[in-house]
């Protein structure tokens, strides 16, 4: 069974559960469920026993690991040259091969090492767009034995400067929309740059110390990776958080924290399939659409998935729906991996062309907390075909490390999942001692991903680190061995002295048909200290009123939750590149609504 700390004696949860139930349905309901845990519970003791190909062991006075498989990326990567000629990834036209990929990625690495004289520890920025080349400049980063910095290629130049400054590179591996960004840095600085997809960059734009890519001699598809030592305790990335309370931090990962990660999905997927019946490993390899932009960890996830067994991505520029059903429909995709909010627009889309999404076999979000009816839209349209999953996962854990999928996700849509057996579970009170089951606290985690802490910065890792734990700043409860997150400690409504979270409100008013969107916050109250207010964005020409979405709340949840303010708007509510909705910039909105209703 999964992971979790010891507990002490239980005490009343704080959240709501339902009545007991007496019909048939709900009898029957119970017993999949004990089915599927005990079905869950085998699959695990077969994928994990002693000599098992997902065996874990303690490390000496730290977390579980794998006892098998790659210790760093380099050994990781270096297992791709036996796909040899098999497609890796499509962008628009243009198909590369592991074989291309691998050759690319070692030629660029002895480039790295022996004509530029990097060496291991030193700072790679990766700044570009979903090209091909991105990934061969990441892993060129790692059989170098240097330390990869994806950066958010949506940043401007004052926030690429700012993370410049942190990391300080000695190279930078950009394309030609980003080198605008991070020239003036990179001269400054005395950097190198090689520069990709530079079509935009007109003769003598390049700063000094600047190659383009496509000047660069032609891989050898014989020649071997440079010969530097990378050991599992070297770091191998920095991910920068996507900063939506503030500064963002560099999450900086060890090669044995991300082979950890690498590992992961495919438990997750050899744990899916005994679910269903099927031998782990059967079966062609999955063809992914890739809807995360690379630098974002939650694409690494899938990333590494593809990556392990030969598996296609398919790239988008940007997202649209009519393209990705295009591209499905094209490339036989069988797996997508997207945030919920595309997701959403997917199985809507597909339904209003009356695409059946015949190849798909699977749908994967993540990114950011997926509505419970999303699983039931999907059901509803595609029956059990196509296999539901969702998960949980930070910069700081490198990627997924909870999953729920297939029987259970249905079952229990408001989950996110089950723990990786090098995953440990924690749920902490005020003082950091372990709660019970059924008892909402704060989500610390403990296992192989994690990172070790932040780039230059003592006081963040100290606070977010402890004892080889990480405080997530997520609220969450743990039953019968399943996780679910209930909202953000900062993002959590006092109202009155009851806790009131947002998540439980946003998901009731996505149980209203008009509902596409919803985010739920607190406003200032002088009496009550703080009141519930929620931003509804409704589907196109739906007309629910504020009564109406109040009204639905209350259908399930007590009184005090339900919002005393609602905002009701067609426009998209603001979100970050991955999906999270940006609260802050709500706010002030939200309270000048609230106060225009008080006056």
């Amino acid at each position: 069974m999964p992971h979790t700390d010891p507990t002490p004696t239980p005490s009343t949860s704080p959240v709501s559960t339902p009545a007991p139930a007496h019909d048939q349905a709900a009898r029957a309901a119970r017993d999949r469920d004990a089915r599927d845990q005990a079905a869950r519970a085998q699959a695990e003791a077969v994928l994990t026993a002693p000599g098992a190909p997902f065996a874990v062991v303690r490390a000496e006075h730290g977390p579980l690991v794998y006892a098998n498989g790659p210790r760093t990326l380099r050994e990781f990567v270096e297992t791709t040259w036996a796909f040899g000629d098999q497609p890796f990834l499509i962008a628009g036209e243009r198909t590369c091969s592991y074989e291309e990929f691998f050759a690319g990625a070692s030629s660029l690495a002895c480039r790295l090492s022996e004509t530029y004289g990097l060496r291991p520890g030193d700072r790679a920025v990766i700044a570009m767009r979903n090209h091909p080349e991105w990934q061969i400049a990441f892993w060129a980063v790692q059989l170098a034995g240097l330390v990869a910095v994806p950066l958010n290629a949506w940043w401007t130049e004052g926030e690429f400067g700012y993370a410049l400054d942190d990391c300080e590179p000695r190279v930078l591996l950009v394309d030609g929309e980003q080198l605008p960004k991070v020239a003036g840095w990179g001269e400054k600085a005395g950097a190198r740059f090689v520069v990709f997809h530079d079509e935009a960059v007109g003769e003598g734009g390049l700063p000094d110390r600047a190659e383009r890519y496509a000047d660069l001699p032609a891989p050898d598809p014989l020649a071997a990776p440079p010969e530097v030592e990378v050991r599992p305790e070297d770091d191998a990335t920095i991910i920068y958080t996507s900063g939506t309370t503030g500064r963002p931090k560099g999450a900086v990962a060890t090669h044995l924290a991300q082979a950890g990660a690498a590992l992961n999905p495919r438990y997750q997927a050899a744990a899916s399939a005994l679910g269903r019946g099927i031998i782990p490993g059967q079966g062609p390899a999955p063809v992914t659409l890739m809807t995360f932009p690379f630098f974002h960890v939650a694409a690494f996830t899938s990333l590494y998935a593809a990556m392990a067994t030969g598996g296609t991505l398919v790239l988008m520029r940007k997202w649209d729906t009519d393209e990705a059903l295009r591209l499905i429909r094209e490339h036989g995709v069988t797996h997508y991996a997207g945030v919920p909010a595309t997701a959403l627009q997917l199985l809507a889309g597909a339904e209003r062309a009356g695409d059946g999404l015949e190849s798909l076999l699977m749908l994967n979000t993540g990114g950011a907390a997926a509505p419970p009816d999303l699983v039931a839209q999907l059901t509803a349209r595609h029956g059990e075909r196509i296999e539901p999953r969702n998960g949980y996962g930070l910069t700081e854990t490198s990627g997924g490390v909870l999953a729920n999928f297939g029987a259970a996700y249905r079952a229990h849509p408001e989950s996110v999942g089950t723990p990786t057996p090098v995953t440990e579970v924690r749920i902490a009170g005020a003082a950091g001692e372990a709660l019970g089951d059924g008892e909402v606290g704060e989500l610390w985690l403990r296992g192989q991903s994690l990172a070790r802490g932040y780039w230059r910065n003592e006081a963040a890792t100290a606070e977010a680190f402890s004892g080889g734990w990480f405080r997530t700043g997520d609220l969450a409860v743990v039953r019968d061995g399943r996780v679910a997150v209930v909202d953000r400690i900062k993002d959590m409504v006092i109202r009155g002295g009851e806790n009131v979270y947002c998540v439980e409100v946003e998901a009731a008013l996505h149980d209203h048909p008009d509902v596409e969107d919803a985010a739920v916050l607190g406003v200032p109250h002088p009496v009550l200290g703080e009141e519930v207010a929620a931003v509804v964005r409704l589907r196109p020409g739906a007309e629910a009123g504020v009564e109406e979405l109040r009204a639905q709340v209350a259908r399930s949840l007590a009184a005090f939750k339900v919002p005393a303010h609602v905002l009701v708007t067609h426009e998209p509510l603001p979100r970050n590149p991955t999906g999270k909705i940006l609260k802050r910039e709500l706010r002030e909105t939200v309270r000048e609504h609230a106060h225009r209703s008080e006056a």
